[in-house]
């Protein structure tokens, strides 16, 4: 018999952060380990309590991983109707306010023993990559698939030093060349990878599905089910979205008076948006944000998103599902939604009025089996073992050839594109071990190595140990 694969998934943040990077690795790893045939461990960042405060929803804290631990499992099987038998376990990691996100700090590799370094899965691996200074992934890993969430360069581009979003696409090729085997891209949405394919290999929350079936159910008893208009829910900042939205309801006024849209996010744009949305001449609300299974988003029947920073938005999925008509830009981001029905797309302005008037005055076409499935982490496993191609034999990288001192130096080496990679990874190895060259990139300060806080919350070896060593 053949030994199980373990696969370690590396991911840029963890729940109660309601964030796709949180969420999605979650499921992944949870159908992953669900038929019992795979060793899957979901690696997640630690942040210590003076990072928690700033990340957490309603001033959640946890005293120690393994609470977090509970939390993130008690959310799970909330959602999931089986036992998924993964492991978790915690990486040293500290919140960047400028950059948004949470940062790895130290050598995130030693989480995985190498005795179980079959294949490493880095969610966001170029957010994983830019700042790592240890062990080298391939090094490590027998194989290192990287998905690709963020579409980074568009979001660099809408700041006021959107120039950075030049050296930004170079960055991420750079590194996303030297430590990952394959990358799948979410859409063409993002930016072109070495050794990409473009493949969706998420699915939406179980929940949504079922609420979507519900309600195909009655619709086909001849139920009316759906008593409101329109709705939009995402993070209330401008960049998800809301500045396409209110320039498209701003612009032609005229054309939609009579309807009304609701709006329900929370974010730090959210005085500036509920402001715009009053300065409209027909009626658009704004709510806080809620959960979008929330009972009060069934009754709604057209999803508007004309956002085109995503790379495949969640909540257009989780509206397709719940049996919605969805009205959002055609776009990269939005091609996998193209085979559903209930998703029309629009190209411009005039489009876009045209298609919602016309979704509001029918009624969304019943889903599908095949098309649900189509949306179900089932689905998403089954592409993403296939993209990854984890049904492949994978030798282990040897060692021995290049620490072999008798062998031929051009056997030693091996291609010069491989030589070129590994001087170019360990070029990046030195750039990322300075602190001023850190800094100036955008690291948090002194994530060389975990502090002594760190190192004491998750059971590290503390550095005046390791320099006893």
């Amino acid at each position: 018999m053949l030994e199980k694969q373990h696969i370690a998934i590396f991911t840029t943040a963890s729940l109660p952060w309601m964030t796709g990077t949180a969420v999605n690795p979650l499921f992944r790893a949870a159908y992953l380990a669900k038929n019992d045939d795979k060793e899957v461990t979901l690696v997640i960042p630690w942040l210590s309590s003076n990072d928690q405060h700033l990340v957490y929803p309603n001033n959640m804290q946890f005293a120690s991983p393994a609470d977090q631990e509970n939390y993130v499992r008690q959310w799970l099987e909330a959602s999931i109707d089986f036992v998924s038998r993964f492991m978790i376990c915690f990486y040293p990691g500290k919140f960047s306010k400028d950059l948004r996100s949470i940062l790895p700090v130290g050598d995130i590799t030693e989480c995985i023993p190498d005795e179980h370094a079959d294949i490493a899965v880095l969610e966001e691996p170029e957010h994983l990559t830019w700042y790592h200074h240890g062990r080298k992934w391939k090094s490590k890993f027998r194989r290192v698939i990287g998905i690709v969430h963020t579409n980074y360069l568009e979001y660099v581009k809408r700041e006021k030093n959107g120039f950075i979003s030049y050296f930004l696409k170079y960055a991420n090729c750079w590194v996303t060349y030297i430590y990952c085997d394959k990358n799948i891209r979410l859409s063409g949405a993002t930016q072109d990878l070495p050794r990409s394919v473009i493949c969706n290999v998420h699915g939406v929350n179980p929940k949504f599905l079922e609420i979507g079936k519900t309600n195909t159910g009655l619709q086909q008893d001849g139920n009316s089910l759906f008593c409101k208009g329109a709705y939009y829910i995402g993070k209330m900042v401008w960049s998800k979205g809301y500045k396409e939205l209110l320039k498209l309801l701003s612009r032609h006024q005229s054309k939609l008076c009579g309807i009304q849209v609701d709006l329900y996010g929370n974010g730090e744009d959210s005085a500036e948006i509920a402001q715009a949305a009053e300065n409209l001449k027909f009626v658009v609300r704004v709510h806080p944000g809620r959960d979008h299974a929330d009972k009060i988003f069934q009754d709604y029947k057209v999803f508007l998103n004309p956002s085109t920073t995503d790379v495949v938005c969640t909540t257009t999925a989780e509206a397709l599902a719940m049996g919605k008509i969805v009205v959002c830009a055609n776009h990269p981001s939005n091609e996998f939604f193209k085979q559903f029905p209930n998703c029309h797309q629009f190209s411009n302005g005039d489009e876009f009025v045209k298609l919602t008037l016309q979704a509001l005055a029918e009624e969304p076409i019943p889903v599908t089996d095949e098309l649900r499935h189509e949306l179900s982490w089932e689905a998403a496993t089954e592409r993403f073992v296939m993209a990854a191609e984890l049904n492949q034999l994978i030798s282990r990288r040897s060692s021995s050839i290049s620490s072999n001192p008798l062998l031929p130096t051009f056997i030693k080496t091996g291609n010069l594109k491989k030589k070129l990679e590994d001087v170019s990874a360990s070029l990046h190895q030195t750039i990322s071990g300075i602190e001023t060259a850190r800094r100036a990139f955008g690291a948090v300060p002194k994530s060389l190595r975990p502090d002594e806080q760190q190192c004491r919350e998750l059971g590290l070896v503390l550095p005046e140990q390791k320099k006893r060593r």
